[in-house]
């Protein structure tokens, strides 16, 4: 057996339509559709994508996910259908947030698309975030202050680019850089622009096909409380690295004077 075969199968059976029903739709014959059932036999890429558009479900996810587990009505799909990602949801109805763990937050670059993994997560519930689909991640740097080591950006997934906001934060998921967290500044070419409340440091370009995920700020948790005095010296903080990035753009002119 192989996933195909047993997704065939179970979207047939939803249908409750016979083999013989779906085989005159794709032009094949009765015994070679069964044997596609069966797993003793794999499609050609034309019959699978004939497969795929009678079911209308994508190939990636007819053949790379289990849908049996995870329900295409209770699922969110990715605008490339790459993978499913699912929503649910606690006793109380509400939606159930994956965490991902500070100290392994590596590992989500390897397993955002495998759904196994998305479910070994631990998860929590916010009553006050409805209506899409959220995950918590941690934030690292000083990039983004007050948020600091310890610190969960919960972000609410989003479909599409053209859905971002100048100025508004976002947890980017990308092939180098990992997972950040920056505000978004617009979008041209191949390429968004994105900075950091930090003014240290410089704004960054990210091309559009290094991102794998976006997704938009809706809250935050602190898993450490401030100190009375951390607030206190951030205005004298600030001018110090307004200063630094002062002193780093003159050497940087001088350097190309030289």
């Amino acid at each position: 057996m192989s996933i195909l075969s047993d997704n065939m199968r179970f979207l047939r059976s939803k249908q409750k339509f016979s083999q013989q029903k779906i085989a005159d739709t794709l032009f094949i014959t009765r015994g070679r559709y069964a044997k596609y059932e069966d797993g003793s036999s794999e499609p050609p890429i034309e019959i699978l994508m004939r497969i795929s558009k009678y079911f209308s479900v994508s190939i990636d996810l007819l053949v790379g996910v289990d849908i049996r587990k995870y329900p295409l009505e209770e699922m969110l799909n990715l605008p490339d259908n790459r993978i499913l990602v699912p929503i649910t949801v606690d006793t109380s109805g509400n939606n159930q947030i994956e965490i991902i763990p500070q100290k392994a937050s590596m590992g989500y670059l390897n397993g955002y698309s495998d759904p196994d993994y998305i479910e070994s997560l631990q998860t929590i519930s916010l009553p006050f975030l409805r209506n899409g689909k959220y995950r918590a991640f941690p934030a690292s740097g000083d990039s983004m202050p007050p948020y600091k080591e310890g610190t969960y950006i919960v972000g609410k997934y989003v479909e599409n680019l053209a859905d971002l906001k100048t100025d508004k934060t976002y947890v980017f998921i990308t092939i180098n850089d990992g997972i950040i967290y920056k505000r978004f500044q617009f979008h041209e070419g191949n390429f968004i622009c994105v900075k950091s409340d930090n003014n240290f440091y410089e704004p960054l370009k990210i091309p559009l096909i290094e991102i794998k995920e976006i997704w938009e700020f809706a809250c935050s948790i602190n898993t450490e409380e401030f100190d009375a005095d951390e607030f206190s010296g951030q205005n004298v903080r600030g001018l110090f690295l307004e200063l630094k990035q002062e002193i780093k753009k003159i050497d940087h002119k001088l350097s190309r004077q030289d």
